[in-house]
């Protein structure tokens, strides 16, 4: 661990399973912060699902398990947290009230980053980020997102209100210091996500939504290509060495391989880059 990193000497204690909670704690991490991951016994399931990218997410943690149901595990954690600057936990309000979180926080001055799905009345209502995007329209029916928008803008979301944490501990005098609790509201993130969408410009149709030849995906002789000519430059350029409405561009990017077409973007200066297939 660089010591001149900004978070260097600062602990994090991750409480949080899944995904959020994780991407937050990996960044708090890349900036130096030393991670203690807690989990339970039955484990992240993240790690049984997805391995490789759990160890990529976890990458560099303590991991610790602890039963939290019990009295020792309690005292377990009241342990760590006696050294540690940051808590991150993605539970309900009333779990998080059960298991005595808040009196953690207040007891050792610590960050809370609170990470729940819902703000208000709702905030012990379950969800997941498939729910979330269903209510803020960036779903299509009978299809599941490839990348689970609200859960990486909301642990991206934490990563922020932990540093805006830190940043108000040090306002505070030594005699005087008590927990800060920072909530971030996944619900909220996926809001946030949808705009583009919202506004028309990512949407079906949107000039970032398939409505433009000049911003879209094509499919080649042996695969795929998107084409981001969005720009006017770029745009006359496409036009010019290939075509500038959708009939012209679709047949022209089909008659070659993909490799031909990275080289004339080469050649010409356009972004234009191969489409890879998810594994």
């Amino acid at each position: 661990m660089n010591e001149h990193e900004p978070l260097a000497g600062l602990t994090v204690i991750n409480l949080a399973i899944n995904l959020p909670g994780p991407l937050a704690a990996a960044r708090l991490s890349a900036l130096g912060a030393r991670v203690i991951k807690v989990e339970p016994p039955a484990g992240d399931p993240v790690a049984h699902v997805a391995p490789e990218y759990y160890r990529e997410l976890s990458a560099g943690h303590e991991v610790v398990t602890i039963d939290l149901k019990d009295e020792a595990g309690i005292a377990q954690l009241n342990s760590l947290a006696a050294e540690a600057d940051i808590l991150i936990t993605a539970m309900r309000p009333r779990a998080a009230e059960g298991l005595g979180i808040p009196g953690i926080v207040e007891r050792y001055g610590l960050v809370h980053v609170e990470i729940v799905g819902f703000a208000g009345d709702r905030a012990n209502i379950p969800g997941h980020d498939l729910t979330y995007q269903a209510a803020h329209g960036t779903l299509i029916p009978g299809s599941t997102p490839t990348i689970p928008v609200a859960d990486i803008v909301g642990g991206e979301a934490a990563t922020i209100a932990a540093l805006g944490g830190l940043r108000q501990r040090e306002s505070q005098t030594e005699i005087g210091i008590s927990g800060i609790v920072k909530r971030v509201v996944l619900d909220e993130a996926a809001a946030w996500a949808a705009g583009p969408a919202r506004h028309g410009l990512t949407s079906p149709g949107g000039p970032l939504g398939g409505g433009s030849p000049f911003y879209r995906t094509y499919d080649t002789a042996d695969g795929a290509i998107a084409v981001g000519c969005v720009e006017p430059a770029f745009a006359q350029a496409l036009a010019e060495h290939v075509g500038s409405d959708f009939d012209t561009l679709e047949r022209a990017f089909a008659a070659k391989p993909t490799s031909e077409w990275v080289d004339l973007a080469r050649a010409h200066d356009l972004p234009f880059e191969p489409v890879a297939m998810a594994t």
